[in-house]
């Protein structure tokens, strides 16, 4: 009886090595799984990888073929179109002037305003005269009077010979002493000199006259050439003077542009100056307009260079003036290769 329960406990035991076996195998199932379906990937991919490569080494060695052509035609276009130099500078007015008074005086009347056109020899300011004006009439007075002086000593002169003459025919007749004679002559040589001092002196009074009145027409300033005014700067009632000397004296009435002078000046790098020559044409696009190309061409190559921006100036006239450029506006430019202005052209015929 003891025997029997001895071996039915033992068959109730659980064996727990069985049970860690079990364990063991059920946690490394999923890792082999997983290492399995890694490897039979990387099969697939290898085996799929190595049967698309063909094909691509194919058409890498087919491809260049047809396209062997047109290779030689895009090149030739991208260069000419970077053997156009691009260079950038300013509008320029070769005459451009500050219009100042020779004298110092005060400013009484400004005939201009910014904007305004005028031409050469237009009155643009006036100054105080009044001075000016009393020496030109003392002037005139003092040569008015050696004009009459002069014409009171050749009357005495005339008269002073006919005398002499009438005594020289009597003292050949013995009816006049040669006291006479001597005396009539010697009223003929006074007079002389008399007269060729008051002509001096009419002509020294004649040149007076005009410096004074020279003087007297610079209190009237004048335009030097045509143009236009762009900027204003003496008011009525400010003193004016040929130089600086302080305080709240001027030295300009306006300044003046011709505006067919204006032109272009840029600096080109020396290196590339080789591609510049003159009459040759040229694209300019303003800053202020950057839509517009406007014709041109080059004028000339400023035979110098600048060393501490290695550049030389050149330049550039505007085929066909418009209003809207305008001097110091901004502007870029491209120098078209293998290419003549009409400019030059034209200039070439002509010779």
């Amino acid at each position: 009886m003891t025997k029997d329960k001895s071996e039915l406990l033992r068959s109730l035991t659980i064996d727990r090595g069985a049970n860690k076996a079990e364990r063991s195998n059920r946690r490394w199932l999923p890792i082999s799984a997983a290492i399995v379906a890694c490897v039979v990937g990387f099969a697939f991919a290898a085996f799929e990888f190595r049967r698309q490569d063909p094909p691509k080494e194919t058409a890498s060695q087919t491809t260049p073929q047809p396209a062997a052509q047109p290779q030689p035609q895009q090149p030739a276009t991208n260069n000419k179109a970077a053997g156009n130099l691009a260079a950038s500078g300013y509008v320029v007015a070769r005459r451009k002037a500050t219009v100042a008074a020779e004298i110092t005086g005060k400013v009484v009347e400004v005939f201009i305003d910014e904007g305004m056109t005028v031409t050469e020899g237009q009155i643009v300011a006036r100054l105080d005269s009044v001075l000016a004006e009393k020496d030109y009439e003392l002037a005139r007075s003092r040569a008015e009077t050696a004009d009459a002086a002069v014409a009171a000593i050749t009357a005495d002169l005339e008269d002073a010979t006919r005398i002499m003459s009438r005594v020289q025919t009597l003292s050949q007749k013995n009816f006049a002493t040669e006291a006479d004679l001597t005396k009539a002559q010697a009223r003929v040589g006074v007079l002389s000199a008399q007269l060729r001092q008051a002509q001096s002196q009419f002509e020294t009074a004649k040149i007076d006259a005009k410096r004074s009145a020279s003087m007297l027409d610079k209190h009237q300033i004048r335009a030097p050439f045509a143009g236009v005014v762009i900027d204003r700067s003496a008011q009525p009632g400010e003193m004016i003077s040929p130089m600086s000397v302080g305080g709240y004296t001027r030295t300009g009435i306006c300044t003046i542009v011709d505006m067919d002078s204006i032109e272009i000046e840029v600096d080109v790098n020396e290196a590339f100056i080789g591609r510049v020559s003159p009459g040759g044409a040229v694209n300019a696009m303003l800053d202020a307009y950057p839509d517009w190309t406007i014709p041109a061409s080059v004028i000339a190559i400023v035979p110098t260079a600048n060393r501490e921006k290695a550049t030389v100036k050149v330049r550039i006239r505007f085929t066909k003036k418009d209003p809207r450029i305008l001097p110091d506006m901004a502007v870029k430019v491209n120098f078209l290769r293998d290419a003549k202005a009409n400019g030059a052209a034209e200039a070439t015929a002509a010779k």
